[in-house]
């Protein structure tokens, strides 16, 4: 690749970033306060002398706040890298520096860089906090990832977002690496997106229906410069929340190391996923970048205009962080907002995503002085834009700033991560007082949350673990968090778990504690999966996988995180429980209302929606009642959208530790209850499969085991 062979013209603004055609590559890239921008590309992506270098002409190769060029004969599979010149002024917010090498924020993909290790090579005094060591006149070319031109074809074979509806959606929380790279996995590609497609067989058997991937946006493995305390192990940022180049799928999850690698084999991956029937849901972090404060290192945004990219305190050298990372992006100004709905449309249309999960979401929230918007114009942006009207957008609706708007998240359509699930339902069944009200609550939809503001049931993201916290094994075996290995002196992680070990800490627990936490195991389950809501499951929870009490394992690139599938043989029988109720559930109509119950009998059978009992059989005394609960569901008309009836449903729950003999009232004329589920009996006894449901014998009465939940069925007698 020779200089010669180019022939540059001053391009067009738009669209920003590379956007090749059959003459050439046109560049355009956001500045407002840049004297001068440098296109340099490369003829490898581990050079760090470019072939050709080109300092942008303000009076040709601007318009706006855009700067932009034509090579002429440059081909897809280029790579490249900006510099911006500029004053460095850090109390203005100011941060240019000609020595640095900058990503494109539009960029579609980066090179694979093994030495891709900036905590190392940029300038850092822990014992000068206060002073300012983010300039450096050393290049940095040479350590930087490049940027590579993409073209965008690729056979997709008719695919298109599957965009099932929320309410008919089982979630599935994975990571891309943490799927297929135990050697258990037994796939040709581990680790990576074509690994994931290796994994499909398994996801599909379990019937989930939405894939949610942890961060697959470009991120720097190599950033943390700790060590695993017990092994003197290099600590990995494994999780990567810590994007940097929002448009490019990670090149560390490609199989191939050839350009542009990683855009192909996400868009197969995507296309399999689809033909499986398996949408795909990206967890995605516009809170922060991986520049980290004003000592971190100089890799895009902070070198291409600081004071619009970031949320700066009064005095600009400093960043405001309510992401607890470092810095905090300034997602309301308009080039960021531009740039956010740019990414969103381009995961849609270009690679065919079904929807996202907003890291930290209230940080989009915020104004460009960090307070809280009444109606944040990113956030109504995103609900409103055409494009991604069918897109599934899910928001963890708070923030390490100290937001919390769970129920109260602005924007319209938006669904939540529901936290209040997840809390109430392990307050139950370990067998909190005053705790059976809020499992009322959360089983039927939160209309605490979601019913005020004209949202629906499925708008809850209803999860009892997720990839922050305890693995569901590790909650029902450790009541304090084991994160030493973090390098953190175990102080990173939530210390608050509501957890509990019954009665031995740990592996290696008698028999029977074992069985009992395997019952609450299907205890928990189970309440998922029968709520009305969305449930969503972390990923290896179906074979019940451990992370050593580990409850915040983002620097685990290793055992620890990757999922063991010998636990899935092992586990067999909850793996068919988890198998079972997710099809009993898509089966089932009534535990996909998307309504809300009412109390009322609004279809006119004598039999209102929902009805609640004790267990004598009586309306509750809801200031009275302790660690049990029944609830009887009306299936008629539960499918309102098709106007199709389904079963009715009894679901009794028993925390104490004593059985508890219930009472039941009797099944609608004609029918008679048969036992679907008893969490206290041990596999294939715990759950019927489909027409296999036992009749009961007296059908007036129960006998629930300490610890377990009984789901009957109406079935013709």
């Amino acid at each position: 690749m020779s200089s010669h062979l180019y022939v540059l013209l001053p391009g067009s603004p738009l669209p920003l970033g590379a956007r090749p055609s059959t003459e050439g590559v046109n560049f355009a890239i956001f500045s407002r306060n840049a004297e001068s921008l440098i296109l340099s590309v490369y003829a490898r992506a581990e050079d760090a002398e470019p072939v050709l270098e080109y300092r942008l002409d303000a009076r040709h190769n601007r318009t706006g706040d855009i700067w932009h060029v034509f090579v002429a004969g440059l081909r897809p599979g280029a790579f490249y890298l900006w510099k911006a010149e500029g004053p460095y002024i850090p109390t203005k917010g100011l941060r240019f520096n000609r020595h640095k090498s900058l990503i494109d924020p539009y960029a579609k993909a980066l090179s694979a860089t093994p030495a891709w290790n900036f905590a190392a090579a940029r300038a850092f005094d822990p014992e000068s906090p206060d002073l300012d060591l983010s300039w450096s006149d050393a290049e940095n070319a040479g350590l930087m990832p490049k940027c590579v031109v993409v073209s965008d074809e690729f056979d997709w074979k008719g695919d298109r977002p599957l965009n099932y509806p929320l309410r008919h959606c089982v979630i599935y929380e994975a990571h891309v690496k943490g799927l297929s790279r135990h050697p258990s996995a037994r796939v040709e590609h581990p680790g990576t997106f074509r690994g994931l497609v290796e994994s499909i067989p398994y996801l599909k058997s379990l019937g989930i229906t939405s894939l949610e991937l942890l961060p697959v946006q470009e991120f720097n493995e190599g950033e943390l410069m700790r060590r695993n305390p017990e092994t003197g192990e290099r600590l990995r940022n494994y999780w990567g929340y810590s994007s940097l180049a929002f448009f490019a799928p990670k090149a560390g999850y490609a199989s191939g190391t050839e350009a542009g690698a990683p855009v192909a084999e996400f868009k197969y991956m995507v296309r399999e996923l689809h033909s499986a029937g398996i949408e795909l849901i990206l967890d995605i972090v516009f809170n922060h970048t991986a520049e980290g404060n004003e000592q971190g290192p100089t890799l895009s945004f902070r070198g291409l205009d600081n004071s619009i990219y970031y949320l700066l305190d009064e005095n600009k050298r400093f960043y405001r962080n309510y992401s607890g990372c470092g810095n905090t992006l300034n997602c309301n100004h308009p080039v960021l907002r531009s740039l956010i709905m740019d990414c969103l449309r381009y995961w849609v249309a270009e690679m065919h995503v079904d929807g996202f999960r907003f890291d930290l979401g209230s940080i989009l929230g915020r104004d460009q002085n960090g307070k809280l918007l009444e109606n944040p114009p990113v956030l109504e942006e995103i609900a409103e834009d055409p494009l991604l009207r069918h897109t599934k957008i899910i928001a963890e609706a708070w923030d390490a700033g100290g937001a919390y708007q769970v129920g109260w998240f602005p924007g319209g359509r938006w669904a939540e991560w529901n936290d209040r699930f997840r809390d109430d339902l392990r307050r139950f069944w370990r067998g909190d007082e005053r705790a059976v009200q809020g499992l009322a609550t959360r089983v039927t939809g939160s209309s605490d949350l979601y019913l005020r503001d004209g949202r629906k049931p499925f708008h809850s993201i209803n999860y009892i673990t997720s990839h922050d916290g305890f693995t569901l094994r590790d909650l029902l075996s450790y009541e304090k968090k084991r994160n030493d290995r973090n390098g953190e002196g175990n102080r990173d992680g939530n210390d608050s778990n509501l957890s509990w070990n019954h009665g031995f800490e740990g592996d290696g627990a008698p028999a029977a504690v074992e069985e009992l936490r395997a019952r609450q195991a299907r205890n928990l389950m189970a309440s998922l999966l029968l709520s009305i809501g969305t449930p969503m499951l972390l990923g290896g929870d179906e074979f019940l996988r451990s992370q050593g009490g580990n409850n915040n394992a983002y620097c685990q690139d290793n055992e620890t995180s990757w999922f063991d599938y010998g636990l899935a043989e092992r586990n067999s029988g909850f793996v068919r429980f988890v198998r079972e109720l997710i099809a009993f559930r898509l089966r089932h109509p009534a535990f996909r209302r998307p309504e809300f119950f009412t109390g009322k009998d609004a279809d006119y059978n004598a039999i209102p929606d929902i009805v609640w009992y004790d267990d004598k059989g009586l309306n509750p005394d809801w200031a009275r009642i302790e660690r049990l609960l029944v609830w009887r569901i009306d299936g008629a008309r539960a499918d309102i959208v098709a106007d199709r009836d389904d079963n009715d449903f009894l679901i009794l729950c028993n925390a104490w530790p004593e059985s508890r003999a219930f009472a039941i009232h009797g099944p609608p004329r004609g029918k008679r209850w048969a036992r679907v589920i008893d969490s206290s009996l041990p596999s294939p006894l715990d759950i019927a499969a489909p027409g296999k449901e036992e009749f009961l014998s007296p059908q007036n009465s129960y006998l629930l085991a300490g610890r377990s939940l009984v789901l009957l069925m109406s079935r013709d007698a």
